[in-house]
């Protein structure tokens, strides 16, 4: 698809992005200000008790953010100016109705212009409560389709989900009330142009608005984290299995490439993002890429030292890591336990620090288990 059309689709419109100071909502609002800046508005809805709250979040987790810096160096002086002409913060919640959006006239104004609205808002916790997970990434969704119904200039609706659902069920709470929301979407939407966008493991930015940046610590980079600081010594993957990872800022250029299709044709819904397929990544080379780079660059801790890593263990099965663990952790830990015991709990404190250690260890192979042995 031409730039040309991508942009001129853009060119004056008046999005809602929810969910925006998310991960991928922020590089979707910096792409659409960097390369159209004759969008017409953006309306953030930022999870906020009133207008002040909400323009504070704005200033602190989204524009204040570093992934703005071309946009800053761009801009220069005149950035608060193009910011407060184009972006209008409005504080609500997308687990109530009417997105939560208490002031009347500005819930009007945004009925009456909005031409494109974007659902990013999600609690992305693979063990979140049901209750939680539930009002944002179920009733959530319906919440949005709802509003949108109400715009009179509405082009479509682009609903964030996530992909690969299990054959029989689905592995945790977030991807089940996930896939509940995309149910009510559909059934829901009548005559709402309708686009869901399934991304697989999100990954730093590739190129834009420039290489590796990332917020917080993601699912594959908690992974990578421990390793580098020395804390994770063994690996589980299955030996064909894939890590399907795509770049942040890949997600958001295919997410404005849907938009434009969607607005040509009205056939394709869903459209699945990710990297198994043309350029699969798995296992061996996420490891080899680790060990590499942290044997260049090693992490430098708390107090000042470089910490040396080693290749580490591969195991390929649950049984395995479930020996693995016994023999390794799980046997001393009894043993302690029992030592304990004898000396009238003297080690009651590092027997408690060592064990929730291990049962921390145990419940995140068990969440992320469905995703290292994946084979799809």
């Amino acid at each position: 698809m031409e730039l040309g059309s991508i942009l001129q689709f853009l060119d004056n419109k008046t999005i809602l992005v929810t969910g925006a100071t998310g991960y991928l909502a922020k590089i979707f609002v910096e792409k659409i200000l960097r390369v159209q800046p004759n969008v017409k508005k953006f309306y953030l809805l930022l999870r906020a008790a009133d207008a002040n709250s909400a323009t504070e979040r704005l200033r602190d987790e989204v524009i204040g953010k570093d992934l703005f810096r071309v946009l800053r160096e761009k801009h220069g002086a005149g950035l608060h100016s193009f910011i407060s002409e184009k972006v209008t913060p409005v504080p609500g919640d997308i687990s109530h109705e009417d997105l939560g959006v208490k002031d009347s006239s500005l819930k009007d104004e945004m009925w009456r212009e909005i031409d494109v609205m974007l659902n990013f808002a999600a609690t992305t916790n693979f063990d979140e409560r049901y209750d939680v997970a539930l009002d944002i990434n179920t009733l959530g969704a319906l919440h949005v389709l709802n509003f949108a119904k109400k715009c009179v200039k509405i082009k479509m609706l682009v609903h964030v989900s996530t992909g690969k659902a299990r054959l029989f069920g689905w592995p945790n709470t977030y991807v089940f009330t996930k896939a509940m929301g995309e149910m009510l979407l559909v059934n829901f939407k009548d005559s709402l142009p309708l686009v869901i966008i399934r991304p697989t493991m999100v990954a730093s930015t590739y190129k834009e608005p420039f290489p590796g940046w990332i917020e917080g610590v993601r699912t594959i980079d908690s992974i990578i984290v421990g390793y580098g600081k020395g804390r994770v010594t063994c690996f589980i993957s299955g030996p064909r299995s894939t890590l399907d990872v795509i770049p942040a800022d890949m997600v958001v250029n295919a997410i404005i490439v849907a938009m434009v299709a969607r607005a040509k044709q009205h056939s394709e819904i869903i459209y699945h993002l990710g990297s198994s397929f043309r350029n699969p990544v798995n296992f061996s080379n996420l490891h080899d890429f680790s060990f590499r780079y942290f044997s260049e660059h090693p992490w430098i801790n708390k107090e000042g030292d470089s910490v040396n890593i080693g290749k580490g263990i591969v195991l390929s099965s649950m049984p395995k890591f479930y020996t693995y663990m016994a023999i390794r952790f799980l046997l001393p830990l009894k043993a302690l336990q029992l030592f304990n015991t004898l000396l009238f709990k003297k080690y009651q404190d590092l027997y408690t620090v060592l064990d929730r250690r291990v049962k921390l260890v145990m419940r995140l192979v068990d969440l992320y288990k469905p995703y290292v042995f994946f084979e799809g």
